[in-house]
Formats: C-alpha cells, sequence, structure tokens
C-alpha cells in the first residue's frame, strides 16, 4: 500500500494556495500540494505547543520506539520516496538512495538520543543536591532546501522530536513532497501523535513568520549565506537561538605526490555529485604545478564522458538542475568567468535544465565561477608551487565548510589541514560526506559554528536547567 497518498495534500486547509509540483527534467506537473501562508505559522505553533508538554512527559522508550520505526519506514517503502526523490529533486537514483539511507541512520541515532543521560550532579557550598539536566526546547522551527530536501530536514526533525519537543518544518516549495510531506506520511505511520510535527511549504514570508514566531525558541536553518544572515538577524533581534548551515566554497586540495589514477573519480564525485548543488560540492581544486597539467586533462575528459540526463528515465551521471533561475546563476557564473579569461577545458553548455559538467582552468581570485559559490556542475583548477601557498589559497575565502586533500603522506595531509579554517576535514577523500552519527558545521559564512549529528543534537535542541533541592526550607539573615 503506497505510504503518500496525493488527495490528503490537496485538503489541508492552508491559506497560501495551490501550488504544482514540478518534474524539472520535463516540466511535467507531478502532483499539486497547499502552500502555507503566514498566518498558518502562528495557527501550527499553538496547536503543537499545546501537545508538546505530554510527549516530553512521554517515556523515552516510547520516543525511540517512534524514530526506530520512521526509520524503518524509509527502508520499507524505499522504492516509493526513491521515484519522488528522482522526479521532484532531479536526484540520480544513487542519491536518492544515500537519502534514504540517511534518512534512515538519522531516525535510529535520534532514537538513541531519547536514553541518554540528561545531566550531571554538580557540588554545592549549601546542604542541598545540585544537579542539571537537559530539557526540550518547546517547539522547534526548521527551514529547509531543495538540494538535499530529506536529509537536511530530517537530521533536525528526528533529533528534535526524540527529545522531547514538537516540530515545525517549513520545506522548499520545490521540493515540498520528498522535503516534506515525505516525512509528515513517516512519521504519522510510524505512530508520531497528531499535531507534534507540522510541515508547512511555503515561500520567505513563511520563513519570517517561523522565526518570528514567539513559541518557537529555537530555528535550524540550511540555505544560502545570504537567507542564513537574514535568518541570523531576525533570530537575534527575538533573542532566540539559530542554527546557520549555510554555504560554501570547498577546497580540494592535490599535493604532488597524489595518485592521478584513483584522485580523479574523487575529484570529479566532489564537483559534480547531483550536479554540484551541494553545499560541500569541490568549489576549487588546488592542484600542484608537477601534476597540474595531467590532473586537468584527466579531468576534463572525465567530465566529457559522464552522461548527463533525465535520471528518471535513463541511466546518467548528473540530472538537471532544480529550475531556470539555478541555470542562468550556474551560467552566468560560467560565461563571466570565462568573459575574465578563464578557459573551458570541458563542459560550459546547456540544454534545458540539463548542464554539462564543466571544468575551467587559468583561474584566479577575480574568477567568479573561483570566487564564489556556483552551485552547479563547476570545477575551477588553480596550481600551486609550495604547502604555504596551497594553505593561503584554501584559506582564502569567506566560507569555512569542508575540505578534501589528498596525498601519499596522511600525516603530511593532516598537518596541512591544521594551517586551514573549516569545520569539515576529509584526508585522501573529496568534500562531500555526511554520516548520522558526525558532527556537521561550518565556520565563518558557511554558519555559525553550530552542529547537528550524534550527540551535537542534544545541544541544539534542548536546553540547560539548574535545579536544587533541600530537605529542610533554606534560613536566611533577614
Amino acid at each position: 500500500m503506497p505510504l503518500l497518498d496525493p488527495k490528503t495534500w490537496q485538503s489541508r486547509p492552508l491559506g497560501g494556495g495551490e501550488h504544482p509540483v514540478t518534474e524539472p527534467a520535463t516540466g511535467e506537473e507531478l502532483a499539486t500540494v497547499m502552500l502555507a501562508a503566514p498566518e498558518d505559522v502562528a495557527a501550527a505553533t499553538a496547536v503543537a505547543g499545546a501537545v508538546q508538554g505530554a510527549w516530553a512527559a512521554s517515556p523515552h522508550f516510547v520516543r525511540a520506539a517512534v524514530l526506530r520505526k520512521a526509520g524503518d519506514l524509509f527502508t520499507e517503502h524505499a522504492e516509493e520516496l526513491r521515484e519522488w526523490l528522482v522526479r521532484e529533486s532531479g536526484s540520480i537514483p544513487g542519491k536518492a538512495d544515500f537519502e534514504l539511507h540517511v534518512a534512515a541512520q538519522e531516525c535510529y541515532e535520534a532514537a538513541a538520543l531519547a536514553s541518554r543521560p540528561t545531566g550531571e550532579v554538580l557540588p554545592s557550598e549549601a546542604p542541598r543536591l545540585s544537579y542539571t539536566r537537559r530539557v526540550p526546547v518547546g517547539v522547534t522551527g526548521v527551514i529547509a532546501p531543495f538540494n538535499a530536501p530529506l536529509i537536511l530536514a530530517i537530521r533536525s526533525v528526528a533529533p528534535a522530536l526524540a527529545l522531547g519537543n514538537a516540530v515545525v518544518l517549513k520545506p522548499d516549495p520545490r521540493t515540498a513532497v520528498c522535503g516534506g510531506l515525505f516525512l509528515s506520511a513517516v512519521f504519522a505511520e510510524a505512530g508520531l501523535p497528531e499535531n507534534l510535527l507540522h510541515v508547512l511549504p511555503g515561500g520567505p514570508d513563511v520563513g519570517r513568520a517561523l522565526v518570528a514566531d514567539p513559541q518557537v525558541p529555537v530555528i535550524s536553518f540550511t540555505g544560502s549565506t545570504a537567507a542564513g544572515r537574514a535568518v541570523g538577524e531576525a533570530a537575534g533581534r527575538h533573542l532566540k537561538r539559530a542554527h546557520l548551515e549555510l554555504g560554501g566554497n570547498s577546497a580540494l586540495i592535490v599535493l604532488d605526490d597524489a595518485d592521478l589514477d584513483a584522485v580523479i573519480s574523487t575529484a570529479a564525485w566532489g564537483s559534480f555529485f547531483h550536479q554540484g548543488q551541494i553545499c560541500m560540492t569541490t568549489g576549487r581544486h588546488l592542484v600542484h604545478a608537477s601534476v597540474y597539467e595531467e590532473y586537468v586533462e584527466r579531468l576534463a575528459a572525465k567530465a566529457d564522458s559522464l552522461a548527463v540526463g533525465d535520471p528518471h528515465r535513463a541511466q546518467v551521471h548528473l540530472g538537471p538542475l532544480i529550475d531556470s533561475g539555478q541555470l542562468s546563476k550556474v551560467h552566468g557564473l560560467v560565461t563571466a568567468s570565462t568573459g575574465r579569461g578563464a578557459r573551458l577545458a570541458a563542459g560550459g553548455t546547456h540544454e534545458e535544465l540539463f548542464y554539462r559538467p564543466t571544468v575551467l582552468v587559468d583561474v584566479d581570485e577575480d574568477t567568479p565561477a573561483y570566487a564564489e559559490e556556483v552551485f552547479g556542475p563547476v570545477a575551477p583548477v588553480r596550481s600551486f608551487g609550495t604547502l604555504d601557498e596551497a594553505a593561503a589559497l584554501a584559506s582564502a575565502s569567506e566560507y569555512g565548510l569542508s575540505l578534501g586533500i589528498v596525498t601519499r603522506d596522511a600525516a603530511r595531509g593532516l598537518a596541512l589541514a591544521d594551517r586551514i579554517p573549516t569545520g569539515i576535514v576529509h584526508i585522501n577523500d573529496q568534500t562531500v560526506n555526511d554520516e548520522a552519527v558526525a558532527p556537521f558545521g561550518g565556520v565563518a559564512a558557511s554558519g555559525t559554528g553550530a552542529r547537528f549529528g550524534g550527540a551535537a543534537n542534544i545541544e541544539a535542541f534542548t536546553d540547560v536547567r539548574w535545579t536544587t533541592v533541600r530537605g529542610d526550607v533554606a534560613g536566611y539573615p533577614f
């Protein structure tokens, strides 16, 4: 029996009107969803707040059981959910399978959080028991983007629920099903009590209403740095925590001793996976001068060999960009870069939303596609001569999300990584990696240094309460 019933989406009483769910590969309308309006946020948070206390008070094993069941459902309904990820978000099937795997793991790891120790006993100068305990924040607001819609929603929704919170989720309207309504159906089937999870697909106005809502003390936002700055500023005015996971322009450093037979596939994956629409995408290839020419030749050949097309109807390596706006941004950066002297070693062309994997050479710090986050399948390649130069080039970015270093000497790679500020480092791997057990986050323009994953979720979605207990009423000299 299908898990998703489009009829239930169209009957939801939301005020934003109907919105077509469109397949970017074909332009075909897959379904219609109801969008939220800003006034729907207050109604959702009021209802969520009313039921959250009972959920927080439920035994930890009850909450854990719901999360475990949700994880099982992502596997049991993988075929149905995979098709939505492929058709709605333009994912190739392998990327969709990865999202489903991570979603299940996020639920299983969240289930384990429900029974984690929640505080510590403190020493006290007075004759009393003094301790801290972690308590749910109440209603958590989650704003998730289109590019990895399931992962980037579930990584906040699952731990927030497991730790006793209610959640209001605003997915991107372009991926309202696989980034939002998926989760609603899964958790309903898993036995989550009604009204603990609200899914409100909508535009920036709905996001602003969620950030401003007085019943939402914590916002978990994943998206662009520009939007994240606006969310952070608004959250600061309302004196609430904002966990901001933002953009990146991550570097892959290829040292002179790298095995080029092995590295090219890794490098291509880093830049071209999901059409480059990943915050951790390898946006800058920094290659030692001694292997630079061969690296460029091999990477360009790899790019030319990759198939681009409709991932639902053909076996391809890259699917479509999400929409025409993203296409215009990507192609505009490539065109501006060649206009400033960069040379196309591969790609730079498109048919409709299908953009060829692109390799740019002769780039420098003034090349737009090198200096900025492209969010498309574009690999700018630049040479360096010394480790000092490599460290300086990799650090010369406003972003600080992920870093990859390829070398036969892992200790040398670790020493170089220590000189470059990023939230994530991978030695002998590219920059796009994610695991439910690992703390994820960036520094500088890539985020506020907050982390998701494993025990970091406890910090993200709970508050610390100090409590003391005395046997007798305290006496004071008044």
